[in-house]
């Protein structure tokens, strides 16, 4: 994608994105007040923080539900990786982003058919031991989910597992996430860490010399990304990809003295909007 088209992409996302505010907004502010009446303790500031919350994460809906019309291919130059400035609502402003999920290291991989999956098992270790961190926590890991064949539903469960104390949990966040089925890696959208992670004999090095090419030209599908890498590696093609299917969305919004954040995990198929597999309002 060259730069003008790029721009012209921003522009249009942006401009479609005050045009839906202002139409979700709209439509928000009509819901019956029943819908909040439950919530009489909250001011009205805080009420309208909320609705302006909703309001946004559809926007995020919409957005990715484009960008899969538009083509199957995911990168960070396209315009839903881009953070939404602030825009203006009454008496306050709305900001928010989209994170692709899919360029991170999924921890429900670890399981597969209620047994651990001893490939990626090998492959979390090798991201432990990339972050400095010992690579036995993967197995500490690999047990708590084998204990039940539950598998994660946010990451911040790892607290509840032996060993991820507080500054294992801070090391590990940019580069894991927790999605309710297996993933392969975006190979467009990972970082040179979870690249080396998942393949194997690649190295950190070798890693970001694969990101530095990607920046110059995104990987269209498996065999571009293939082309990239130095001879002789052995790539499974369920380990890669160059699109995701799973997002987070981030809304933040302030609205005089009343603030409020929304987070939900999006996940998105070939038609329709994304459905929300789950929301918080921490």
């Amino acid at each position: 994608m060259n730069m003008k088209a790029q721009q012209r992409g921003v522009a249009i996302v942006l401009a479609m994105g005050v045009v839906a505010l202002a139409a979700l907004t709209a439509t928000a502010i009509m819901v019956s007040q029943s819908t909040w009446s439950r919530q009489i303790e909250l001011t009205a500031g805080h009420v309208q923080a909320q609705l302006m919350i909703q309001a946004g994460l559809d926007w995020t809906r919409a957005v990715l539900s484009d960008d899969r019309r538009a083509s199957n291919v995911d990168t960070l130059s396209e315009p839903w990786a881009l953070r939404l400035p602030p825009i203006p609502v009454e008496n306050g402003s709305l900001v928010g982003h989209i994170e692709d999920q899919q360029g991170k290291f999924n921890l429900n991989n670890l399981l597969k058919g209620g047994k651990v999956n001893l490939a990626q098992l090998a492959h979390f270790r090798r991201l432990l031991s990339i972050l400095a961190l010992p690579p036995a926590l993967a197995d500490a890991l690999a047990d708590w989910i084998d204990a039940d064949s539950r598998p994660l539903t946010d990451v911040a469960e790892l607290a509840l597992v032996r060993g991820f104390d507080d500054g294992v949990r801070a090391r590990l966040r940019p580069f894991v996430t927790a999605l309710p089925r297996f993933t392969a890696v975006n190979a467009n959208t990972a970082s040179p860490e979870v690249l080396a992670a998942v393949v194997e004999g690649l190295g950190l090095d070798g890693a970001r010399a694969v990101v530095a090419q990607r920046e110059r030209a995104y990987f269209r599908n498996f065999s571009d990304f293939f082309s990239q890498l130095p001879p002789g590696l052995i790539v499974p093609t369920e380990n890669i990809s160059v699109s995701s299917d799973y997002f987070i969305a981030t809304m933040r919004v302030t609205i005089g003295g009343a603030q409020a954040r929304g987070v939900a995990l999006l996940a998105r198929g070939n038609t329709g909007w994304p459905a929300i597999v789950w929301r918080k309002y921490p």
